[in-house]
């Protein structure tokens, strides 16, 4: 059983940075998602166990990077030039075998998530 650990997460002015990590990442894929108040959740990111990222969602790309210390099995996300609409819960989620990578519901592993506040 697969049990992701999200951290990282806190309070940030725009312009600022923060970097988040999921522990216990397996030898999966993994995607970060998040989900803002009243929203549907959303892809961020995702990564390939041979460290190859794959396309970023449109929102955060050439600002946010994920990464990888498979002997740690940890997963990275940096974000940086945070925007008060990156303010959400971020989750890691890790897949066994996937079509598309930006779909939610192909991913077979959750974490719990962790708050992002991004202030004005």
């Amino acid at each position: 059983q697969v049990q992701l650990l999200e951290s990282g997460g806190g309070l940030v002015q725009a312009g600022g940075s923060l970097r988040l990590s999921c522990a216990d990442s397996g030898r999966y894929l993994v995607g970060w998602f998040r989900q803002a108040p009243g929203k549907e959740r959303e892809f961020v990111a995702a990564i390939r166990w041979s460290g190859g990222s794959l396309p970023y969602g449109d929102s955060v790309k050439d600002r946010f990077t994920i990464s990888r210390d498979n002997a740690k099995y940890t997963v990275y996300l940096q974000m940086n030039s945070l925007k008060p609409e990156d303010t959400a819960i971020y989750y890691c989620a890790a897949s066994q075998r996937i079509t598309n990578y930006k779909d939610p519901s192909e991913y077979d592993y959750w974490g719990q998530g962790t708050q992002v506040t991004v202030s004005s």
